[in-house]
């Protein structure tokens, strides 16, 4: 027989020295089968189970090899349907390093993905009738400084094609693609000297060095803005984004153009992050999360910071550093988790929806002393957040300040005797939650003194939703910069769409500028 979570709630160490070695032989037997059963589908992995590898806990998943650092996702194809005329972002493989790996026999071959080392080069082959030229001359004079005149000697010495989006308005909606040939000039001053034109460009980020914003570049603002919104908004991969352009734009794209069109808005977005800093170091009141991210092996934490106006992620190790990096000098509401990094922050809040999933684990649990705190713990909970609700409708009856925790002076001192009780209980649940309740008692009762004050962390942890899943189906990021270009952006795409502004339309303006050599504009005020 198998015993249900009936049977075992009812089963405790006293029970069962008081049973007959007659029943007690067969229950044993039970339970050692359910035992095995439980032990067999706790081992279960993706190696030897039909569970997706996704389910892996980040911790527990091995390390990739040292040499596959590439920021595409690893679900790409090595061979792309074709190439752009800027090339992959991977590093090259070492021929010293590989001619090493050869000589050890029993050693598998592995190379990096993308173009090797001697490879014959691929050029651009696919053309597009051009809607607009347009002609870059120079102004000035390399030599004597002097004005060039437009009727000056001039011819085109190089020249490119731009791919771009055109965005409709309301009489005629939708999108369109939009081809620019940008040809550029070399004119011939009266003094003799030829001057040609330069593409313009922006200073990049020192976080992303290799990342380069300059006019230069095969994919327009506008295009580039829906590869960051299939990538970070509809989590598409590198690969998908290709086809999509492909089949629905008739556009072909290297998986190393649209890697390099993600990295480069993330430069352009780089200034943001200053404001982003400070508004949240300046808020009133502050939401704070984090959850796992793996970064090649390394397990690190996706940080959110939410304020009514503004989110910014952060992705660094757990650690209390990364806490006073980005707070420093904050002194408003800070709202979380019970995590010690945030324990130094006199006024906290604590999260009450965590306590109360927490408190009904132990109300299931099989422990009998562990299901009477669990009760306790989640009615007087319950019946505080019913005393808060109904002090929210209106202002107090004596036009003073809310303290609700005299009225419920009884049940706070019946849960603290509890907790006090249960700090060395024989349960590990138990305990772990009485020392929690121990140790933030006041962070989480605070609010009956300030009952306008959130409850819950819901506005960090839904901003979180969306990037977990994207987690899910990317395995984190591949590099320091991968992780850098994702919080960037997911950080300006958040923040726009708090403000009821479209982040695609900033974004394209923000890339023009930059490219342009112009400074990055602020993000959009709320209400503006």
């Amino acid at each position: 027989m198998k015993l249900s979570p009936h049977d075992l709630q009812q089963l405790d160490e006293e029970t069962l020295r008081q049973l007959p070695e007659a029943v007690l032989r067969p229950l044993s037997v039970s339970l050692l089968a359910d035992l095995k059963e439980a032990r067999e589908r706790l081992a279960q992995t993706p190696t030897n189970s039909s569970r997706p590898p996704s389910s892996r806990a980040p911790w527990e998943r091995e390390a990739p090899m040292a040499d596959a650092d590439a920021e595409a996702p690893a679900a790409e194809p090595k061979k792309t349907r074709a190439t752009g005329t800027e090339g992959p972002a991977a590093d090259t493989t070492d021929a010293a390093a590989a001619g090493a790996a050869a000589t050890d026999e029993t050693a598998p071959t592995r190379r990096k993905p993308g173009k090797q080392p001697g490879a014959a080069g691929v050029g651009r082959t696919q053309t597009f009738q051009a809607h607009r030229t347009e002609v870059h001359r120079p102004a000035v004079c390399g030599c004597c400084q002097q004005p060039l005149a437009l009727e000056a000697p001039a011819v085109a010495y190089t020249a490119f094609q731009s791919l771009d989006l055109q965005w409709g308005d309301a009489t005629m909606p939708g999108l369109r693609l939009w081809v620019v040939d940008h040809r550029y000039l070399e004119v011939t001053c009266p003094c003799g000297h030829h001057t040609r034109a330069l593409p313009a460009h922006g200073a990049g980020d020192p976080a992303l060095e290799r990342v380069q914003v300059r006019e230069w570049r095969l994919v327009g603002p506008g295009l580039a803005t829906l590869i960051v919104a299939l990538n970070l908004r509809f989590r598409q991969s590198r690969a998908r984004i290709q086809e999509f352009l492909h089949d629905w734009l008739g556009i072909h794209l290297s998986i190393g153009t649209i890697h390099q069109t993600l990295h480069e808005a993330a430069a352009v977005v780089a200034p943001a992050e200053e404001q982003l800093f400070a508004e949240v170091q300046a808020s009133g009141l502050l939401h704070a999360d984090e959850t796992s991210w793996p970064q090649h092996g390394e397990l690190l934490w996706l940080w959110v910071f939410v304020t009514t106006t503004t989110t910014l992620y952060v992705i660094a190790g757990r650690g209390k550093a990364t806490v006073s990096r980005v707070l420093a000098g904050f002194t408003g509401w800070l709202m979380s988790d019970g995590w010690f990094s945030y324990r130094g922050y006199p006024q906290r809040l604590r999260c009450w929806a965590h306590l109360l999933r927490k408190a009904q684990g132990l109300v299931e649990c099989y422990d009998p002393g562990g299901r009477a705190f669990g009760h306790l713990v989640r009615t007087t909970l319950e019946t505080l957040m019913a005393t808060i609700y109904t002090a929210r409708e209106g202002p107090p009856p004596d036009g003073g300040p809310v303290d609700l925790t005299r009225a419920h002076a009884q049940d706070l001192e019946r849960l603290r005797q509890a907790v006090a009780a249960h700090l060395g209980h024989r349960h590990d649940k138990t305990k772990a939650l009485a020392v929690e309740l121990f140790n933030d008692w006041d962070a989480i009762f605070r609010v009956l003194q300030h009952p306008a004050l959130p409850l819950t962390n819901n506005a960090a942890e839904q901003a979180l939703r969306h990037w977990v899943i994207a987690r899910r189906l990317s395995h984190g990021t591949r590099t320091v910069g991968g992780s850098r270009v994702f919080a960037l952006l997911a950080s300006v795409i958040d923040t726009c769409r708090q403000r009821q502004h479209s982040p695609w339309t900033y974004l394209a303006k923000a890339i023009t500028d930059r490219r342009q050599g112009v400074p990055l504009a602020p993000l959009p005020q709320a209400g503006v």
